[in-house]
């Protein structure tokens, strides 16, 4: 509710740190920023202010964009310091559950940027996404406790931000039993990681058993880290890729099938290199994995407009086998020995860039 020049909320009250007032309560997310300042790290006179970094751009326009989407859940509650100035009324009526929660109602001043009564701790890019995004009436979860003093504010601001954040290969293979609205960046994953689920667990798949998954650690045959299949079959859904012309009416079996069909003529170009370890041979290491997931995009472009799209793709890459090297000798006009191939932008686009133009001369028809 707000009343003139003021928030008020129905609140929790408890205490910790012996003394420290904190709250719980739901506020309407565009007025997050109306009531609270961003103290924002810089110098002053020589001395440190603040504490909050700048804000990412991207990341809010990409919250905003996950918010203008309808209704969503966005239960992340928002941490904030707050000034001593502000009130609480404790609720009339019998205490219901532990005495040590308090009800009752908070009053949180209204003020001008600059002279607000509390500062952002942890949410900042949440926050303005919030207030940027239009027609957001969505009630968010704050919690607060009482401190103008800053030092005490950038001490929860390290111990919030310190943790460490959910490996990305546990968020891919999680995100394929996803059905809620999923943010752009996670969205545009969701369908390469179902598709890595997709070739490990089918029997019939090439990548059968040998790829890498965090529920599965220490598996015997996995010589394949999801997250570079996954960041691979990226490349090849991206418009002009293998798979670029996919729509998620189709369903996933198409994709599939074409990505089984390619590599299973991978496996049958280099019989000796395919599902070995990465130290024993680079078809299997990153470097292989994403520049021979770049060459099924032109490849399996032009078998795709052909009538056995199997057997060119076994042609195209029958005429590629002799110039590589997996397992020993020297990669032709490179110069890199077999094992010197390391998971560097360097090797990846270079490795890249010598199949491609070597696909290229090789499918021209000679004269």
């Amino acid at each position: 509710m707000t009343r003139g020049e003021q928030v008020i909320v129905r609140a929790l009250r408890t205490r910790q740190a012996t003394s420290i007032d904190v709250y719980e309560f739901f506020i309407r997310g565009a007025q997050v920023a109306q009531i609270a300042d961003i103290s924002r790290l810089r110098r002053g006179d020589g001395e440190l202010e603040g504490f909050q970094r700048r804000e990412i751009k991207s990341h809010v326009a990409e919250i905003a964009e996950f918010l203008a989407q309808g209704p969503v859940l966005f239960p992340n509650a928002i941490i904030l310091a707050l000034s001593p100035e502000v009130r609480f009324e404790q609720s009339r009526g019998p205490k219901i559950g532990d005495d040590a929660v308090i009800a009752g109602k908070l009053s949180l001043p209204l003020r001008p940027e600059g002279q607000r009564a509390a500062w952002i701790v942890d949410g900042q890019q949440r926050s303005l996404a919030l207030a940027k995004a239009k027609d957001c009436d969505l009630l968010v979860p704050v919690v607060a406790f009482v401190s103008a003093d800053v030092a005490v504010q950038r001490e929860q601001f390290i111990l919030v931000n310190k943790a460490r954040p959910l490996p990305p290969r546990l968020i891919d293979e999680l995100l394929p039993e996803m059905t809620l609205a999923l943010p752009r960046d996670l969205k545009a994953r969701q369908v390469p990681s179902a598709l890595c689920s997709a070739l490990h667990d089918d029997p019939k798949s090439p990548f059968h058993g040998l790829i890498k998954r965090g529920s599965e650690p220490g598996a015997p045959t996995a010589v394949v880290t999801d997250r570079v299949l996954i960041d691979t079959l990226v490349g090849n859904l991206r418009a002009g890729g293998a798979l670029g012309a996919y729509r998620a009416g189709d369903g996933l079996e198409p994709l599939h099938e074409a990505l089984c069909t390619y590599w299973q003529a991978v496996r049958e170009a280099f019989p000796d290199a395919w599902g070995r370890p990465a130290g024993d041979s680079r078809l299997m290491h990153s470097a292989g994995i994403r520049a021979m997931g770049a060459l099924m995009d032109p490849v399996w472009t032009r078998a795709d407009a052909t009538a056995d799209p199997a057997s060119h793709v076994r042609e195209s890459l029958a005429r590629l086998a002799p110039y590589c090297r997996w397992t020993e000798g020297v990669w032709g006009d490179l110069g890199w020995g077999w094992n010197d191939l390391q998971a560097t932008s360097r090797h990846i686009k270079g490795l890249t860039e010598y199949l491609l133009q070597l696909d290229r001369s090789l499918a021209r028809p000679s004269r």
